[in-house]
């Protein structure tokens, strides 16, 4: 049996040639414009349909599993990418998306049944929880349209610029799983 040829970056081709399409950002730019707008409705707007709590309970705790393991997906995607083993870092990355992906429906089905979960207010934590929120939340948004390009630029061979965002991108994202993990905790233990 032959083994199969390690694919490393040399050996993909490098698409230099072609001009990322401003369309194409643009319409990921705006698709993410959209998404957050929703989330913001769903989260400040939107009357929770299950506001006695009867119904799927278990989902934030999913959502900070799935969360944990977008985390675990980006660390080995990052030391695959240093280790520069391509393929592995590519099917990381997807893995990373994937579980950030059913994380983002599950969460906007756990708001649309059950709103918003209060955190105490004079609890001592409270002001260390609102800051590392508000980091959170508006890093979120950021980390949205950036995956998305950075995903886009992958997936249509051009490196260079993939290379550039992404040193952008993975600690945006990075830090969003981790402190979401973070937020479930704090408000399943002091909430």
């Amino acid at each position: 049996m032959t083994p199969m040829p390690q694919i490393t970056e040399g050996t993909l081709p490098a698409r230099n040639d072609l001009r990322t399409p401003p369309a194409m950002i643009a319409a990921i730019i705006a698709v993410s414009v959209l998404a957050s707008a929703f989330i913001c409705w769903l989260v400040y707007f939107h009357t929770p349909s299950d506001v006695g709590g009867a119904h799927l309970r278990f989902l934030p705790f999913v959502n900070a599993v799935l969360n944990a393991l977008s985390t675990v997906a980006l660390l080995f995607g990052f030391r695959f990418i240093r280790a520069r083993r391509i393929p592995q870092h590519r099917a990381a990355m997807f893995t990373a998306f994937f579980f950030s992906t059913i994380f983002l429906g599950s969460y906007l089905v756990n708001f649309a049944l059950h709103g918003e979960t209060h955190f105490n207010r004079l609890s001592t934590w409270w002001p260390f929880y609102w800051k590392l929120l508000a980091s959170h939340i508006i890093l979120s948004t950021i980390a949205l349209p950036l995956i998305l390009i950075t995903f886009f630029l992958s997936l249509t061979g051009r490196f260079p610029a993939h290379k550039r965002i992404a040193r952008y991108t993975f600690p945006i994202w990075l830090y969003v799983s981790i402190t979401g993990v973070i937020v479930y905790a704090m408000q399943s233990l002091i909430h």
